[in-house]
Formats: structure tokens, sequence, C-alpha cells
């Protein structure tokens, strides 16, 4: 837990993302695009950013799709490689 002074505030901020889900999303992609995922889990539109990680410590990571067509992006937000799924959430506990 962080805790954080804002403006005179003081709340705790979680060092951890949430877990959007205990798997991949299957996402196509286009060439040369810049995507923004999403770091902290809090999005509404996994596995991309919506802006909900506001507050929070965290940032969205932008990337640039190498090529066109599907590829799995993390939403356990635990993966070493992101965006992109490493498997990571096969090894989280239940």
């Amino acid at each position: 837990m962080l805790i954080v002074a804002t403006g005179g505030t003081v709340r705790a901020m979680s060092t951890e993302p949430v877990i959007a889900a205990r798997g991949p999303a299957k996402v196509m992609l286009e060439a040369g695009k810049d995507y923004w995922f999403c770091a902290c889990g809090r999005s509404a539109t996994q596995p991309f950013c919506n802006g909900a990680h506001k507050g929070t410590g965290f940032t969205p990571k932008k990337f640039t799709a190498e090529k066109s067509g599907d590829a799995w992006l993390c939403q356990c937000k635990h993966t070493n490689g992101a965006p992109y799924c490493d498997g990571s959430h096969k090894k989280l506990p239940a």
C-alpha cells in the first residue's frame, strides 16, 4: 500500500494492479497504429485504457502494432511482456 498526499488529501493507493481477467484478450491490431494498454486493470474497455487510472499512480503503456492481425493482450496485468500475454495469469493465486 502506498500513501499519497494530493492537494492536502491523504489517501492509500494500491501498488498492485487490479486483475481485470485471468486470461488474455484476443484483439485485432492494425500495423503502425498506436494503442494505449491499460496497466491499472480498472478500465471498462480492457485491455485498452479509458482513463480510469487517474489518481491511482498507474499510467497506460503506449505501443505501436508491428503487424496487422490478432494479438493476445494481457488482462491479469502481471505479464513481463506488456502489453502481450506471457501466461503469467496461470501462476496467479486463486
